[in-house]
């Protein structure tokens, strides 16, 4: 039996790990803030001794993407430095480390076609260059390690684009969202039982490296909004589609991060579901009337 520090525990991911690792072998311990400061490299040795942690999965994150361009400090802090710390603590444990980042290292890429892990990074923001430090810090630590890069992430929990459009429509006839920005929905639940997946069947050690993982197929935030009001059965609702430019931002968002998931599925041998059918279990699962 391993035991498992999974930080960042109260947010989307680290809930749905909370499930999916319920049936676990090993011993999964959560910690937030409140537990756990990770900017704190000190605090992380502490931990990481005291609880003799085996595995780190690193779900903590500064995810406002837009307040990260007024904040990027902080948000360097949180998703640059600290994954670099939680890093060194796992090399001198002679532990490994799963850590999340994001399609928002590609945001200036330029391509329409599905991005796999060979592609050059290229954020146009500050939650992408944070992430990316990230990235950089774990490999320059020379620890054991998988990155997994993801993409709008939403679950059964908290806020995301999912209960944000349903939330909208409560009070609303119609709603404008952007489809002129294409890339696949992931359900946390699918990425967490990935997670927990790789941990059970002690593959991290031997498969470090970079790896995409989002739900399979393509669409655009409309064709996700869309479906996503058609499923909870809103046919009095109206989706409409619009352009990027009636909702001004100061962060340039990727037009299209479609992720390859081929290195994944071929190293560690899993199929991945399409997002409609993830998106019919999440609004099945949710407790929505």
């Amino acid at each position: 039996m391993m035991n498992v520090l999974v930080t960042g525990a109260n947010g989307q991911l680290g809930r749905s790990i909370r499930k999916a690792s319920q049936a676990s072998p090993d011993n999964y311990i959560f910690t937030d803030i409140e537990e756990l400061d990770i900017t704190n490299p000190e605090a992380i040795r502490k931990f990481v001794r005291d609880k003799d942690i085996d595995i780190v999965v690193n779900c903590a994150a500064y995810t406002n993407v837009d307040a990260a361009e007024d904040h990027e400090e902080l948000a360097m802090k949180i998703n640059g430095d600290a994954p670099g710390l939680l890093a060194h603590a796992m090399k001198e444990k002679g532990g490994s480390l799963i850590h999340i980042s994001t399609d928002y290292v590609f945001g200036g890429s330029g391509k329409n076609e599905p991005l796999d892990e060979s592609q050059a990074p290229s954020p146009t923001g500050a939650y992408g260059r944070t992430k990316l430090r990230g990235e950089e810090l774990i490999r320059r630590s020379h620890a054991s390690a998988i990155i997994l890069r993801t993409a709008w992430l939403y679950s059964d929990y908290g806020n995301n684009f999912v209960e944000k459009i349903l939330n909208l429509l409560a009070s609303r006839e119609s709603i404008k969202v952007v489809f002129d920005q294409c890339g696949t929905p992931t359900y946390a639940a699918d990425l967490a039982q990935a997670i927990v997946d790789i941990i059970t069947e002690r593959k991290i050690q031997g498969n470090e490296g970079i790896y995409h993982f989002s739900n399979e197929g393509v669409c655009s935030w409309y064709d996700f909004a869309h479906a996503a009001v058609k499923l909870s059965g809103l046919d009095n609702k109206e989706v409409l589609p619009c352009h990027s430019s009636e909702f001004p931002s100061k962060v340039v968002r990727p037009p299209y991060s479609v992720l390859d998931k081929a290195k994944y599925k071929k190293t560690f041998d899993k199929n991945i579901p399409h997002w409609y059918d993830s998106l019919k279990k999440c609004l099945s699962n949710s407790k929505r009337p």
